[in-house]
């Protein structure tokens, strides 16, 4: 092999590797929203069936049955609403509705949308969140501490 084809193999490996990181870096992580985004958003999501005036935080988390993450996620959430009455959680299953997925642009699943009692937008999450960040998450906004 040639110079140049092992500075192309490295620039490869270093490309890779960056974007291997990047992606677990934002794997789970909730972000936070652009106003501008909200008000569209929040519309689809009520149009779903999101009713955050019910609870003080409101989770709608869209997924597919063959999506493992998403068993776990969902099953995190309904274990959580149980011990913490501020919850409301709401499955979408994103196969069923594919107009709304392209309206809030879901790209993969888990996706989590979290609501305030104000219906305002706090963040999402794209891919299945970190068990203690989404408990922390949920206890800082329901104010419940299980």
């Amino acid at each position: 092999m040639d110079t140049t084809g092992l500075v192309v193999l490295a620039a490869a490996l270093v490309l890779t590797a960056v974007a291997a990181w990047w992606l677990r870096v934002r794997n789970g992580a909730v972000r936070q929203v652009t106003e501008e985004a909200v008000v569209g958003e929040l519309a689809v999501l009520q149009g779903l069936g999101a009713r955050p005036q019910d609870a003080d935080l409101t989770v709608v988390q869209f997924s597919t049955a063959f999506c493992g993450p998403c068993r776990a996620t969902r099953a995190r959430l309904q274990q959580l609403q149980t011990t913490r009455p501020g919850l409301s959680y709401l499955h979408v299953d994103a196969e069923s509705h594919l107009e709304e997925v392209r309206a809030l642009d879901v790209r993969r699943t888990p996706t989590l949308f979290y609501l305030d009692r104000d219906g305002a937008l706090i963040g999402r999450s794209s891919g299945a969140p970190r068990p203690e960040e989404l408990t922390a998450l949920v206890d800082a906004h329901t104010g419940a501490q299980a």
